[in-house]
């Protein structure tokens, strides 16, 4: 008897929210609503990077870091993948980090001598040389490789930049420069002033 009942009680609070909302069949494996699915391409590189994982513990956050730098400086650590932003008081905003892959890695202490938003990308002749497939010149916007925004190290040419990639974050793969995806580096932008001191460790 109490079984029975049990049983009735479950199938009618089964098929009520069903015929009270005037849901349709399958309603629960449906998106949410206000959520379109669609099956077209997206528009440029930038659109895609939604669906992008970036591990945790590459996720900007800030944390503990005892340092010896002041305030607004830059420590880049390429063997761990972070870049910290020193706030003081022993405390950094890290952000994680893609780094220069086997062979062109390097170290130094430069100054932010430039500032950029959607740069433009003109690969430099020794990467030409390498990769003589790339154009030389490309304009700044969502499909360019230096993503979003642009620090530029002196009279290096490396810069910190974002990135179409953002998978490749916490990964040793580029040519020298350092990447962020482009929620961050707009993030550190915002922050960064010129001549800000920049340390690759």
């Amino acid at each position: 008897m109490v079984k029975s009942a049990l049983a009735l009680l479950l199938s009618v609070s089964m098929v009520m929210p069903t015929s009270s909302a005037g849901l349709q069949p399958g309603w629960r494996f449906a998106p949410p609503p206000g959520i379109t699915i669609t099956q077209s391409k997206p528009r440029h590189a930038l659109a895609m990077q939604a669906n992008m994982a970036v591990h945790p513990m590459y996720l900007r956050q800030v944390v503990q870091y005892p340092t010896h730098e002041s305030s607004g400086t830059l420590v880049v650590d390429t063997g761990a993948h972070f870049l910290y932003f020193v706030l003081g008081d022993g405390r950094a905003l890290r952000y994680g980090i893609g780094v220069a892959k086997s062979g062109f890695e390097w170290r130094g202490t430069h100054r932010v001598s430039r500032k950029a938003e959607w740069p433009g990308w003109t690969p430099p002749a020794e990467m030409l040389k390498r990769r003589p497939d790339l154009p030389r010149h490309m304009e700044g916007g969502p499909d360019n490789p230096l993503g979003a925004r642009a620090l530029y190290l002196g009279s290096t040419l490396y810069r910190i930049h974002g990135t179409t990639e953002p998978w490749s974050i916490g990964q040793n793969v580029s040519s020298g420069c350092i990447r962020m995806t482009n929620a961050d580096v707009i993030d550190l932008y915002g922050r960064v002033k010129l001549n800000s001191k920049v340390v690759v460790l």
